[in-house]
């Protein structure tokens, strides 16, 4: 009968110190984080970051609104994947292009993508309104145009202003806002 000693190799453990946790990790992706959703130690920064719920100083693009909570209050300038897009077009704000004028807000668009909603997450509650679906499917293809694929659980926090302008094209009566995946 074989002992466990003689079923493990000799291993040469001289290079065990050159071995390095985690050195074949990926390295996380800040580039993401808005700017003003991590303050630095400056106090200005600090009450700036505080006070986006009050007032619209914090937006860049001129068109964003101040949101229910303070992390929502972030402009399309703030997130690089976003700005990124929006200098390609030469906008001043993501809303003007009208690459999302066609992608979020078209109802034929938002239509066959329900088709695929359907078959991907189930059916939709029919004493849902319509417009609340619109809604919901206009902000996943908005994530889908910017960040592509993201992952089941994985959220990001949209612009207040294409929030914005999703809501006055398709209102509602009461806004839930933001939530992380559960």
């Amino acid at each position: 009968m074989e002992t466990l000693e003689d079923e493990i190799p000799n291993v040469d453990l001289s290079d065990a110190e050159n071995i390095r946790p985690y050195q074949f990790e990926p390295l996380a992706n800040t580039s993401e984080t808005p700017r003003s959703a991590t303050p630095d130690n400056d106090s200005s920064d600090v009450e700036d970051f505080q006070d986006r719920q009050v007032n619209t100083n914090w937006c860049e693009c001129g068109i964003c609104i101040s949101m229910a909570t303070q992390q929502e209050c972030i402009c399309c300038q703030e997130i690089a994947a976003i700005s990124a897009e929006v200098e390609a077009g030469a906008h001043q704000c993501i809303p003007e292009s009208p690459i999302f004028t066609d992608n979020c807000l078209n109802r034929h668009v938002l239509h066959v993508s329900m088709y695929e909603y359907l078959q991907n997450v189930g059916p939709i509650d029919d004493n849902q309104p319509s417009h609340q679906v619109d809604r919901h499917l206009a902000y996943r293809r908005f994530v889908r145009w910017i960040w592509h694929f993201l992952g089941k659980s994985n959220r990001k926090i949209l612009p207040a202003c294409v929030v914005s302008k999703i809501r006055e094209t398709f209102p509602s009566e009461q806004y839930c806002g933001f939530r992380y995946a559960r």
